[in-house]
């Protein structure tokens, strides 16, 4: 199989894609052919495939759309769903996650992909490719179906850290609003904090605190404070970035796709209920479609680590080949935008504009004279 070195001499443009096969529910063979789909729809892409080589050459090789453009790399080792991140962060060393991260550090492939353990994934890429200077904890922050004209909100933080304090709350403000930026193409996207209420007096001394910060960072940050929102917002149309603490952003995020889950069994059992019912689903045929790629948890798979020297992709460990296939597709289009590399440059202008070492800002201005993109 052509390496990704080999590509590059050839001059290769195709973006390459770090993906850990083992750790999903649904083993290698899930992983393998949701690169397939991608890699059939999508010329410009190369994968970088790590775990038992033997055992990936064998199901690689029976997907042509992959001829050349998997370079695999041998990790015996995996981590399980039910390893602890601290066992994980001594003894990780020799697994596809490992190896997967490995390759993002060390310029190899641009985005790394994994439907492993969220906990371990996350300290393995603390490890290994470190925080970004001036954030205090990176975030997850995922795509949640919305009212809004651009059809979806991001959400911060879904479960990298169970803790956020005030000036976290600020860093995911920031990092939320970069990424609906460069990911949702926004100019100026509109900010939520969220709480038990929209008054101002209510929730906890960190929210009041953190709703200050990110009120008086507005202008510097490129976006709009609407204050603190509620969970029936997260879905709604008043903001498009929602900021919360990893702990509320896992039960939202969870209880979100059991709803979609309940509504699609509750409207199979209603069309099926009695013969008018089943004639009435056929003629609602091509709108029930619409509806079930509306709330389909697998076509917004994919959460991104936020506050990294690399952009990592979490996948759902459920996900089959077509969650597989829309997480390789987000991590695509944030290597496309150059997104890791935007982020990173403005918190360093930030950090240089400001000299406060506990904020990661997005704000606005241009790179040096020096040929560098605009950073967004």
């Amino acid at each position: 199989m052509t390496s990704v070195k080999d590509q590059q001499a050839m001059g290769s443009k195709r973006v390459v894609i770090s993906v850990d096969a083992m750790g999903g529910d649904r083993g290698p063979a899930t992983v393998v052919a949701g690169i397939a789909d991608s890699a059939a729809k999508n010329p410009d892409l190369a994968f970088i495939l790590h775990g038992p080589e033997a055992g990936l050459r064998e199901l690689v090789s029976k997907r042509r759309e992959l001829d050349g453009r998997v370079t695999l790399r041998d990790a015996s080792g995996v981590v399980t769903m039910d390893d602890k991140p601290s066992q994980v962060m001594r003894n990780g060393k020799g697994t596809s996650m490992w190896s997967t991260l490995e390759s993002v550090r060390e310029g190899e492939a641009t985005v790394a992909v994994s439907c492993g353990n969220t906990g371990a994934l996350m300290a393995l890429s603390m490890i290994r490719l470190r925080k970004l200077p001036g954030v205090n904890r990176p975030a997850i922050a995922i795509l949640w179906p919305s009212r809004n004209p651009q059809g979806f909100n991001v959400m911060l933080d879904v479960g990298a850290d169970i803790k956020a304090d005030a000036q976290d709350l600020l860093q995911y403000a920031l990092m939320g609003a970069s990424y609906a930026r460069n990911g949702l193409h926004l100019d100026r996207p509109r900010v939520g904090l969220l709480n038990v209420g929209t008054e101002e007096h209510k929730g906890r001394a960190e929210l009041k605190e953190a709703h200050d910060l990110i009120r008086a960072q507005a202008d510097h940050g490129k976006y709009d404070f609407v204050g603190f929102v509620e969970g029936g917002d997260i879905p709604g149309k008043r903001c498009d970035v929602i900021v919360t603490d990893g702990f509320t952003g896992n039960v939202a995020l969870k209880t979100g796709e059991g709803t979609a889950s309940l509504i699609g069994d509750l409207l199979k059992e209603a069309f099926a209920y009695s013969p008018l019912s089943r004639i009435a689903s056929l003629l609602a045929l091509t709108s029930l479609k619409r509806l079930k790629q509306r709330i389909d948890p697998r076509r917004v798979n994919g959460g991104v680590f936020l506050g990294l020297n690399g952009t990592v992709v979490k996948s759902h460990g459920s996900a089959d080949a077509t969650g597989v296939s829309a997480a390789v597709k987000l991590a695509f289009q944030l290597a496309q935008s150059g997104f890791g590399e935007r982020l990173a440059a403005r918190v360093a202008a930030t950090l240089e504009e400001t000299g406060k070492s506990g904020v990661a800002s997005d704000a606005a201005g241009q790179q040096d004279a020096a040929g560098h993109k605009d950073v967004k």
